[in-house]
């Protein structure tokens, strides 16, 4: 196995890790859903499409697609722990963007539809970043 991908695999975490991972991972993937597919309510392509359109992410099916599948791929990546680095890289860019593009001018807090519980996401997203999938966790099969 090359140095560099042992490097994506590896993780210094414990099961603490794999516990934040697989939540994170579950809110994401049900996010993803409703944008790609109207699961839970959602709007589906098209619904998330036009709304991205109307708060000035254009393409707005391009970005529909590019969020809704970020969202439901890298949350089932995080998930079973499967190349958790990279889909928490990409979910770090999905947080951000909604933070700064919907939420930030509301303030911190959700009753305000302000940036906490995205804010919360990244955080989860950047300690899987850093620190890897953890014990159990399809990576650590992998690389050991």
């Amino acid at each position: 196995m090359s140095p560099m991908i042992k490097n994506v695999l590896s993780t210094r975490a414990g099961y603490g890790l794999t516990v934040l991972r697989i939540f994170v991972g579950i809110i994401f993937a049900a996010h993803g859903s409703q944008k790609l597919f109207g699961w839970f309510g959602g709007g589906g392509l098209a619904g998330t499409a036009q709304w991205m359109e109307s708060i000035g992410l254009a393409p707005g099916s391009l970005m529909a697609l590019l969020s809704g599948g970020t969202e439901f791929f890298a949350g089932l990546a995080l998930i079973i722990g499967l190349l958790a680095r990279p889909a928490a890289l990409g979910l770090v860019i999905v947080s951000l963007v909604a933070i700064f593009a919907v939420h930030i001018s509301n303030g911190l807090f959700m009753a305000n539809n302000g940036y906490e519980f995205a804010l919360a996401l990244l955080g989860g997203s950047v300690a899987v970043l850093f620190e890897g999938a953890g014990k159990l966790s399809a990576d650590r099969a992998i690389a050991d």
